[in-house]
């Protein structure tokens, strides 16, 4: 396989979308989302979904794909991905000249701002075993009986190193540690060796920012936007779902606690734009980390197709 993956990655609300939709045009392409919530059905207008409208004009993959109830990780994600890249660069396109083009140089396009899952496809993942249903369960039972503190206190015990790093008040964090060293018997950071894999394609990253403020703007507008889709009544429809870890998420979390009567309605929404304000900053500090990629603010639309022409 030969081919060149372009990854457009970013805090959200900056403005991935519409840039992709404009490459995948160019291009004739379609759309790898690396959002790992809008992989999930009925979470359309939370997650900020493509519309029907842009999923009618270009092809998206993993957009809608799952239910709220299913267990999907970035490894599932880097599985999928590759195996769909097979196919990818590996098709037969007609060219300007109506013959089919057999060279397997193919251009694909992927994006999105779950950064272990954009790390996953770009650099691999290690090689983590799969939880069992009932390994899940029977932590998901425990956290519920025991509280998140005492399984801190067991994963301490059985990996002092992940326990030392890992955020001890997110439960999800905390549990998978847990459900790996339980189901293997061996630490989880005996499997965390972050060795980046070789990839048998090229790859352009592109990050897209914008000054704080504006960035900041554009997502209060957009959580307005979205109570004006119907947000409470998409939160409502899931609201028995609530407890699947694709639900653990911004816009959905502070709703429940508006119907559970732990918030007013207005401080649900302010609540909601803090804390996407608070996720669009560790996405930043996060992708700013990889040297691999090149910062443009999404106005230059120009610069950045140039950018990819120059290095397709």
């Amino acid at each position: 396989m030969s081919g060149t993956l372009i990854v457009v990655t970013g805090p959200t609300a900056v403005g991935k979308t519409e840039l992709c939709l404009e490459i995948a045009n160019k291009y004739r392409i379609p759309v790898i989302n690396a959002d790992s919530r809008q992989m999930y059905k009925g979470m359309e207008i939370g997650t900020a979904a493509p519309t029907a409208q842009q999923l009618k004009a270009v092809e998206h993959y993993f957009v809608g794909n799952l239910q709220p109830t299913a267990y999907y990780s970035a490894a599932m994600f880097e599985h999928d991905v590759l195996n769909l890249l097979d196919c990818l660069f590996g098709k037969e396109v007609p060219t300007a000249s109506s013959e089919p083009d057999t060279t397997q140089t193919r251009i694909a396009l992927m994006s999105g701002g779950s950064m272990m899952y954009i790390d996953a496809v770009c650099n691999g993942i290690d090689d983590i075993p799969t939880i069992t249903p009932e390994t899940r369960n029977i932590l998901k039972e425990r956290l519920a009986a025991e509280g998140l503190e005492k399984l801190c206190e067991e994963l301490k015990a059985l990996d002092p190193e992940y326990y030392g790093i890992v955020d001890k008040k997110n439960p999800r964090r905390v549990i998978h540690g847990l459900e790996i060293c339980l189901q293997t018997g061996k630490p989880y950071s005996s499997f965390r060796k972050k060795s980046k894999k070789q990839r048998n394609f090229k790859i352009i990253k592109i990050g897209l920012n914008r000054p704080r403020e504006e960035l900041y703007t554009r997502i209060n507008a957009r959580v307005d936007k979205m109570m004006s889709q119907g947000l409470l009544d998409e939160v409502k429809t899931l609201y028995p779902l609530r407890a699947h870890n694709a639900l653990n998420t911004v816009g959905y979390k502070e709703l429940f606690a508006y119907i559970d009567g732990t918030y007013t309605y207005e401080e649900a929404i302010e609540r909601i734009k803090g804390n996407t304000r608070r996720y669009a900053r560790k996405q930043l500090t996060w992708l700013k980390k990889d040297k691999d990629i090149v910062w443009f603010s999404p106005n230059d639309k120009d610069a950045i197709m140039n950018y990819i022409s120059q290095h397709e």
